[in-house]
């Protein structure tokens, strides 16, 4: 850098530093319709939101696989805030009248949440990995390699029980897995573990609220109308591993779609466990 270069530089002030003249240029409606301007942004929220919670979760996995568990438990409280701050999206969506969403809905097909890549990864790094979203991504290279990295790389529970082993405890398959646990639980092993598994657990219970939330804003908004993004639930389903259903013509969109995915759960071991804790 020439002498004096830095000098020349204007002070750094707040909006360039956020980069607020290009954030704040990038709500660009689609049609005359009030109630888009709510509509994008709240989404763009989301996918900011999302951003920092791949982060925290990555961050999250290294803590666990270098066995370091009091950092996990530390960035998991953050997760839990930043997936609670996702969930308080839900009710601004809401005052959205479902006849002011129709003055704009027909403009979105067939674009849709469902083809969100950073949702996606956040569900393989979480533990829900399914190949079947990647023919979703085909027109998106860049999209596409990104959860084929996510489906290859270890999930959070690699590292919980990566850590569980570091400390000579069994995890030789799934039924040692739920023994060691319900130890934890009934607090025979270290404090720390059982902050740990409890933390993995709230995530988990906090994920599935907001997912509950989604079902019911989409209901309310459209009721048993078919989503936006009913092109690409069926490309997912005729996916290699949807092939079966796909044949039978079985698959669905919008709420009914929504629902299903309610009862998915990052950590199911953590949850089985319950059953078998005893005095």
């Amino acid at each position: 850098m020439p002498t004096g270069a830095a000098e020349s530089l204007p002070p750094l002030t707040y909006a360039r530093y956020l980069k607020l003249r290009e954030m704040l240029s990038l709500q660009e409606r689609l049609t005359a319709a009030h109630d888009e301007l709510q509509f994008i942004v709240i989404h763009q929220a989301f996918e900011l939101w999302f951003k920092l919670l791949l982060f925290e979760l990555e961050a999250t996995r290294a803590a666990l696989l270098a066995h370091d568990a009091g950092t996990a438990v530390h960035l998991l409280r953050r997760i839990h805030a930043i997936v609670r701050m996702l969930t308080a999206g839900w009710p601004v969506i809401e005052t959205m009248r479902p006849i002011d969403f129709l003055e704009f809905r027909s403009e979105l097909k067939p674009a849709s949440g469902f083809q969100s890549v950073q949702f996606r990864e956040i569900e393989c790094l979480s533990g829900a990995k399914d190949p079947r979203f990647l023919p979703v991504h085909a027109d998106d290279p860049e999209g596409a390699a990104a959860l084929r990295a996510r489906l290859a790389e270890p999930a959070l529970w690699d590292g919980f029980v990566a850590l569980l082993q570091a400390r000579g405890l069994p995890v030789a398959d799934d039924s040692a897995l739920v023994a060691t646990i319900v130890r934890i639980l009934k607090r025979e092993h270290a404090a720390d573990l059982y902050e740990l598994s409890e933390a993995l657990l709230e995530y988990d219970l906090l994920f599935t609220a907001w997912r509950q939330r989604h079902v019911l804003m989409a209901e309310r908004m459209i009721g048993a109308r078919p989503g936006t993004g009913e092109a690409s639930v069926a490309q997912m389903v005729a996916g290699e591993a949807g092939a079966a259903g796909a044949a039978g013509g079985e698959y669905f969109s919008g709420v009914p779609y929504l629902a299903s995915t309610v009862a998915r759960r990052f950590f199911p071991l953590l949850w089985e466990a319950r059953t078998f804790v005893e005095r």
